[in-house]
């Protein structure tokens, strides 16, 4: 069956029915990260809703909301070659029609981090979310794990209003050079993008760091800022953090996280990684 469009909150209400789909919200400009969550839901799920929506309530920068691209028949097309079911694709005024007034807002681990540096992102993020959950009603919703800090957030969210579903996080994918991939790739300059391949590397120094038995958190973070260190890379911030809280630790415990936001080339990257304590021998 071709897949169906919608454009309206009561087009997807009456196309759905009291089904309960898998949900891949998504703000376009698809790439092979979002489409390995289209697979996933397709996989998991007997029908899938992909949500394409640019939602200006994340964007604190108005450039960076101009400046974001746009290609809704490509990523149409990909959505239906993925295995999708149903395309949700709103303009701004059914998602936040005449008269919207209200936010939602996630206390301590929306404060942190990317929060710090965008402020307002994850209140548009958690609002936009809540309403697609409420929307679709899915059995189970994905979002990738490249955007670590998001997903914890939208956790801790649906977990404290009851909303429906599950929250699936799934890994990030990478392209051949160790790079996250991700819609502002495309904005990077040859040159840059060869100097951004220094995030991936940073992460896999850690990583390997901490396999090899380093548990403090300031060394782990020294080792991957040594990685960062060019002149060409403007590093917001480099942290080795509690896996659930985003808190920064003192010492890595399981589940640890290391969180690296840096711009470069004038365009902003985020990456993470898992960071165990490993069994060698500790410092």
């Amino acid at each position: 069956m071709p897949m169906q469009i919608a454009h309206t909150r009561a087009e997807v209400r009456a196309m759905l029915g009291e089904r309960r789909p898998g949900l891949v919200p998504t703000m376009g400009a698809l790439h092979d990260g979002h489409l390995a969550l289209i697979e996933r839901s397709v996989a998991e799920n007997p029908l899938t809703v992909v949500s394409v929506f640019v939602n200006p309530a994340q964007f604190n920068d108005p450039g960076d909301l101009e400046r974001y691209p746009r290609d809704l028949e490509r990523d149409t097309a990909l959505i239906a070659s993925a295995g999708a079911d149903l395309l949700f694709a709103p303009p701004v005024s059914e998602i936040y029609p005449p008269g919207f007034d209200t936010t939602v807002r996630v206390g301590d681990l929306a404060g942190r981090w990317e929060g710090v540096h965008r402020p307002g992102h994850f209140r548009g993020v958690a609002t936009v979310v809540t309403i697609l959950l409420n929307l679709v009603r899915p059995a189970r919703a994905y979002f990738g794990e490249k955007d670590y800090q998001q997903l914890q957030v939208i956790r801790r969210m649906h977990a404290d209003l009851a909303l429906p579903g599950e929250i699936v996080g799934c890994p990030t994918v990478r392209e051949a050079d160790g790079l996250a991939l991700s819609s502002r790739n495309v904005r990077l300059s040859p040159e840059a993008r060869r100097t951004a391949r220094a995030i991936p590397r940073a992460l896999a120094a850690v990583v390997a760091a901490a396999e090899a038995g380093e548990t403090d958190a300031r060394r782990l973070e020294a080792i991957g800022r040594a990685e960062l260190h060019a002149p060409d890379i403007e590093v917001d911030y480099l942290a080795v953090v509690d896996g659930e809280t985003l808190a920064p630790i003192a010492r890595l415990n399981p589940g640890s996280r290391l969180l690296v936001a840096a711009e470069v080339g004038g365009v902003r990257l985020i990456d993470n990684a898992a960071v165990d304590p490993g069994e060698g021998e500790g410092a």
